[in-house]
This record gives C-alpha cells, sequence and structure tokens, in this order.
C-alpha cells in the first residue's frame, strides 16, 4: 500500500512541538487542567517524549511531543517517526514547533514510519496518520517517501522471488507507470551485443544474467543511473563464509536505489532526460563460473585480471559504465553495495561518494544536510592507480593487500566512463531499528541526489 498522508475527513487532533528550552512557555500556554495533567505525566520536553491531553469526554484534545535540546536531535534524525508510532489510531496535525526543512523532515518521517515489509506475514495495523502540513509541498514528500519504500521492499525481498528475472518485472513495472520505455538484453545475447563482463559474472546461475536499459524524458539534460543489481552474491569460487553470505540479497541494493530514485525523478515530473541502467545477474558456481585469473575483456576494451571472483560488482558495472558514456550524458552516477572497505571507513549509516568535481561534490554534501541523508565525499586518489594495474591485465578487479579498498574499487570504476561521474559505495541495510528505519534494507544517498539535481545539472 502507498504511503500517503491521511485525508481530513475528520478533526485532527493537533500535536505540539516542544524543545527542551521552550517547555516553561509551553506549559504556561495551557489551560489549567492540561497544564497539570502534563506536569503530573511528568513531561519535560525529552526528545521524543509524548503525553496526551485528554479532553472532557475522555477523547485526546491534543498532544505534546518532547523534541529535546538541539544537541541531542544532532545525534539522530527522523525522530517524528518515534514519535507517530507511539500515538493511538487516530488522525493527527502539527499544529506548532516545527516550521521549513524541520516540518519537511518530520512529515516525510511520519510517512516512512508507516513502511513495514509484510509481504510473507499478515500485513500490520497502519500507524496514526498526519494530516499534510499546508507550508510543505506534500506531494513531493509522498513522493519521495514512496520511492523509497521501493527501496527497501526490493533490497528486502529475497533472493527466491528477487532474482535477475524479478528485478527485470520490478523495472518494467516502474516504466509502465510513468510511460518510460525499456529494453533488455538477456543470457547469450550480452555476448553477442558486446557486454562480456556481465555474462561472465552471470552465467553460472540457472537465472539468467541481463542488461535493464530503461530511458525516460523527452529533453533536458541528460542523467544515466547505474544501479549494481547482484540479486545474491555467492562469492563465487571465492566463496563466502557462511556468515559474509547471509545479507547477499541486499546486494542489489544499488540497483534498489536507483529505481526509488527513478521513481522520484520521473514522479515528480523533472525538466531532464533519465536513462537508467541496471547490470542484474547472480553469482553463483557452476562448471561454467568464471574463476581467479581468468582474464576478462570488456565493453571498453580494456582487460581484466580475475584475482577474486567475490568482486564482482565493478565487473558488471564496468561494462554498463562503458554504455553510458555512448550516449555522452551530462551525468553519470553509479550506485552499489561495493566495498566492505567503505563500511569500515564510514560505517552503515553514511554514503560515501567520490566526484572529481568540487562543485558537485559541494552540492551533494550541502544537500545530504538539508534533507537528513548524510553523505562524505571520498578521494579518487591517483597515486593509488598502480594497485588496480597488474602485471597481466591492463586491470586488477582485487588489489592484493587489502588497503584502501573502497578507493581502489571507485579508480576501477572511473576508468570506463569519461562523461562527468560521481559513484556512490553504499551499505543498503540498516542493521538495527532507529526512527523510520526498521531493520532491513533502506535507501542511501537518494534524496541527497535528488535535492542536489537542480545543481549539478543546472535545471
Amino acid at each position: 500500500m502507498p504511503l500517503a498522508f491521511a485525508e481530513p475527513t475528520q478533526t485532527p487532533v493537533p500535536v505540539h512541538v516542544v524543545d527542551a528550552d521552550g517547555l516553561e512557555e509551553a506549559l504556561s500556554g495551557l489551560p489549567g487542567q492540561s497544564r497539570a495533567w502534563a506536569q503530573t505525566q511528568g513531561f519535560t520536553a525529552a526528545l521524543g517524549q509524548v503525553v496526551t491531553l485528554p479532553d472532557k469526554a475522555g477523547g485526546i484534545a491534543q498532544v505534546l511531543v518532547g523534541y529535546g535540546k538541539a544537541a541531542q536531535r544532532a545525534r539522530g534524525r527522523f525522530h517524528m517517526g518515534a514519535v507517530a508510532k507511539k500515538l493511538p489510531k487516530g488522525t493527527y496535525e502539527i499544529a506548532s514547533g516545527l516550521e521549513g526543512a524541520a516540518l519537511e523532515e518530520a512529515a516525510l518521517a511520519w510517512l516512512l514510519a508507516g513502511y513495514k515489509y509484510d509481504r510473507y506475514r499478515k500485513p500490520s495495523t497502519p500507524i496514526a496518520g498526519l494530516i499534510a502540513p499546508s507550508s510543505i509541498d506534500a506531494a513531493r514528500i509522498a513522493i519521495i517517501a514512496n520511492g523509497e519504500a521501493l527501496t527497501r521492499e526490493l533490497i528486502n525481498t529475497p533472493a527466491s522471488d528477487m532474482g535477475p528475472d524479478d528485478l527485470e518485472e520490478a523495472c518494467r513495472a516502474l516504466a509502465s507507470e510513468n510511460d518510460a520505455s525499456i529494453n533488455v538484453i538477456c543470457g547469450d545475447d550480452l555476448i553477442m551485443a558486446n557486454f562480456p563482463m556481465i555474462h561472465a559474472v552471470g552465467r553460472a546461475s540457472v537465472r539468467l544474467p541481463r542488461l535493464v536499459d530503461m530511458r525516460w524524458g523527452r529533453a533536458g539534460p541528460l542523467i544515466t543511473l547505474v544501479g549494481k543489481g547482484v540479486c545474491f552474491d555467492t562469492g563465487g569460487l571465492n566463496i563466502k563464509p557462511g556468515g559474509s553470505m547471509g545479507l547477499m540479497k541486499k546486494d542489489m541494493g544499488g540497483a534498489a536505489t536507483v529505481l526509488g530514485l527513478a521513481h522520484m525523478i520521473m514522479a515528480l515530473e523533472m525538466p531532464l532526460r533519465l536513462r537508467v541502467l541496471i547490470p542484474a545477474v547472480e553469482n553463483s558456481i557452476d562448471g561454467n563460473a568464471f574463476r581467479p585469473q581468468d582474464v576478462l575483456t570488456s565493453r571498453k576494451g580494456l582487460t581484466v585480471e580475475i584475482n577474486n571472483t567475490d568482486a564482482e560488482g565493478r565487473l558488471v558495472l564496468a561494462d554498463a559504465l562503458t554504455l553510458s558514456d555512448e550516449d555522452e550524458p551530462d551525468l553519470v552516477i553509479s550506485m552499489a553495495t561495493l566495498t566492505g572497505a567503505a563500511r569500515v571507513a564510514v560505517g552503515a549509516d553514511i554514503s560515501p561518494f567520490y566526484t572529481d568535481n568540487d562543485t558537485h561534490a559541494a552540492a551533494i554534501a550541502k544537500a545530504g544536510k538539508q534533507v537528513a541523508d548524510p553523505v562524505w565525499r571520498m578521494p579518487f586518489y591517483e597515486p593509488y592507480e598502480p594497485m588496480i594495474e597488474p602485471d597481466v591485465a591492463d586491470l586488477d578487479n582485487a588489489p592484493k593487500g587489502g588497503m584502501a579498498g573502497s578507493i581502489t574499487a571507485a579508480l576501477f570504476l572511473r576508468r570506463f566512463v569519461e562523461s562527468p561521474y560521481m559513484h556512490f559505495d553504499i551499505y543498503g541495510w540498516q542493521p538495527n531499528a532507529a526512527p523510520s528505519r526498521p531493520k532491513g534494507g533502506v535507501g542511501m544517498g537518494a534524496r541527497a541526489i535528488l535535492e542536489a539535481l537542480p545543481e549539478l545539472l543546472e535545471l
């Protein structure tokens, strides 16, 4: 069910958001009985604290929500998402205490709090409804929330129901909803069409590898989004240990995030041309699996020595990035759950990104702060280029030593694209439940990119 604001079919309960410094003023503005009730309930405006004030009929007259101090709020985000799940069933409106970007974040947090992955179980009870604040662009917020929900749904779905064919169907459904065109190259046709590395990575699976190519828009600058669609990653012949394979249904998180972002762009009817490229594969083991020490020739003509079959994501992305260059886009952005090194560097909550363009980097960083989508710029550090250059071939897909793993992967990808380029090495998973982000699949970086697009493309 789509995430949506509540319809104003009944009088909503007002919600007053109170920060710690405004507690006395907020309490003094209440009628005597309500003030006494709030004090009896121990309301101190602590972050996330909720007190419902009764009316004469025993219903809820209004709600006080604690917003804490600025330093406390800075240690998290989407605080109103936790509030939404604490309130009794009903319809509410944020009547005071928030405005501008903070109000927009609160509204988005409330909608996202309503997301739950329940494909395989009885649907959960909907949370309390929120009337869209009149001062925000409610339609935009709802579109963003549903783009994020799409990303989460795709990542959360296990590989039994989210193989390359299922990911293709998700792309087709999105294209159909938005009047976009779509073309898919599948199986051995990838060889004929010169996508050798996508084919090599996916050929050992009974679920055929494929490249999905979706286009939308007729005018404006061209942006191409490339998403890693490894629907399950065993590691190939360099098989992962069981503990490392447990979350590999999320290895298509780059593709899922790209599709969520594409939904936002198309539903918002942004004045641009959009291309989405998703190499969708399953990295499996069979007699025809690609091997360590194999040398593959990429679509670009660069040869790649395979020193670890578990570094497969950069291989499928490389062929797709080469294709992206062929119609000279104004900007190419790749998104991938690519390296564990990125997680070691910045943890699960931050999206590290790479770009050579300082203006683009500043735009993304500013946007990330504005929309509570944390990002961090990483360097295309050229002195590390020799690390991806083996003696046998042009490139090495898995440099020895384990140093700078995210950087060397990004440098590898940059070899395959000449257009203005940005790469996001995301995690795509929320390891522990947080406000508006239940444990499971999560979008990262998409909202920052969306916010920055007008500046990135000079729209």
